[in-house]
């Protein structure tokens, strides 16, 4: 009988139970319309309008029940409520004791909240807030010590007003990594739900950040949290950080999502072009770049990261030619399947935009980004470059430039 099909009248309710577990009066015939004495230590079985039999087979392991208007279901056996949990539909669910078979299977549902491995990585990534949140991305800020003032990267101070600050500063700005504290404090909330942490970071050779990292994973589960060295900075740590979550969206484990992006970043190419090296020199990031210190003022330089260092490449005579070598090589990175591409700059945008055009038609992920306060500090304002990988080792699939403005 459906449960919520029309009330039935009342009447007696036929009893077909096998004989021997009727007691004493089993033999006795039930004559209709006569009253019947139950037998001794059992209550009288009837159905009124207030309730609908659901038959023997509702539950093997609670007896028979009734649907109650009021009272919801009841042991009709035993005459106590049922035992197990009930949907919001009122249906019974068996109780923990039922056997696997008999228990209902709750359908999974895919939600990247619930992934197995959660993704970290710091603001030097310059990764678009809200692709970071849709891609669930966790980053951990570094301090820009700017004017007085200590302000988390992205978080208190934007690339827009750091640009528009930068040429009037009175001192030049400085910067430090997270506390140990701070990783640990992300990587504990993460834990909670999720199996493991993959946390990716900027070279070491550029920054402590890194070695924060590890004491942060120390300081909370050694064996769950696994902190990755990128030997990258800022368009191509993004990059990384992103193929990190596409693995993890897909599944991947930890150690998976690790192997994978360590063989990955060495073909991750990153090339740039500063309007003057000032800044690298200051920040003292310049690394083997010094060479190129003496003449500053009559070449623009191309620069690459090359085993976690910023390295020159080559020098030309304008910005302009600069950024058509910096093309040129990133074409050269391309197997035939396109590329994955973000375009960063500092202060840049029009250049920036030139070079995404160029590049677009070989591209199968294309973003422009611009460079967070934190590398603006040691780059300097101008700075145009790239960060690219074959598309064939992972495609990404986004193509947006909105997204980087709204960082801005």
């Amino acid at each position: 009988m459906h449960v919520h099909g029309p009330w039935p009248h009342s009447g007696l309710h036929q009893d077909r139970r096998p004989n021997s577990d009727r007691g004493p009066d089993r033999h006795r015939r039930r004559v209709p319309g006569r009253r019947q004495h139950p037998a001794p230590g059992r209550a009288r079985t009837r159905i009124d309008h207030c309730c609908v039999h659901l038959g023997r087979g509702v539950a093997r392991h609670g007896g028979r029940f009734w649907l109650l208007r009021r009272g919801g279901l009841r042991n009709r056996d035993r005459g106590h409520r049922a035992v197990g949990p009930q949907t919001a539909g009122g249906a019974f669910l068996p109780s923990q004791g039922a056997s696997p078979r008999d228990r209902p299977t709750a359908r999974r549902t895919s939600s990247v909240n619930n992934r197995s491995v959660a993704i970290v990585t710091d603001s030097t990534s310059d990764l678009p807030s809200q692709l970071a949140r849709t891609r669930s991305i966790t980053i951990v800020p570094l301090t820009l010590h700017f004017e007085g003032l200590s302000l988390l990267d992205g978080v208190d101070i934007r690339p827009s007003e750091f640009y528009r600050k930068l040429p009037n500063a009175t001192t030049h700005p400085t910067t430090s990594q997270p506390a140990p504290g701070q990783f640990a404090e992300k990587y504990s909330e993460l834990l909670a739900n999720h199996d493991e942490v993959v946390s990716v970071h900027i070279s070491e050779k550029l920054s402590g950040t890194y070695a924060s990292a590890v004491q942060g994973a120390e300081l909370t589960d050694a064996k769950r949290v696994h902190v990755v060295d990128s030997q990258l900075v800022s368009m191509s740590l993004g990059l990384l950080t992103l193929a990190a979550s596409e693995l993890a969206a897909k599944g991947a484990s930890a150690d998976a999502v690790v192997e994978r992006i360590s063989a990955m970043r060495d073909q991750v190419q990153t090339y740039f072009s500063v309007a003057t090296l000032e800044f690298l020199r200051r920040g003292g990031r310049i690394g083997r770049a010094s060479a190129l210190l003496g003449s500053v003022l009559q070449v623009k330089p191309v620069l690459c990261i090359r085993d976690g260092l910023v390295t020159p490449l080559e020098r030309v005579r304008t910005f302009d030619r600069a950024l058509n070598r910096v093309i040129d090589l990133a074409r050269e990175v391309d197997r035939g399947k396109g590329l994955c591409v973000v375009v960063g700059h500092a202060d840049a945008e029009e250049d920036a935009e030139r070079v995404a055009r160029e590049l677009e038609p070989v591209a199968e992920t294309l973003m422009i980004q611009p460079l967070g306060p934190v590398v603006g500090a040691h780059a300097g304002p101008g700075v145009v470059g790239v960060g690219c990988y074959p598309a064939d080792l992972l495609p990404l699939g986004i193509k947006t430039a909105a997204s980087a403005r709204a960082r801005a």
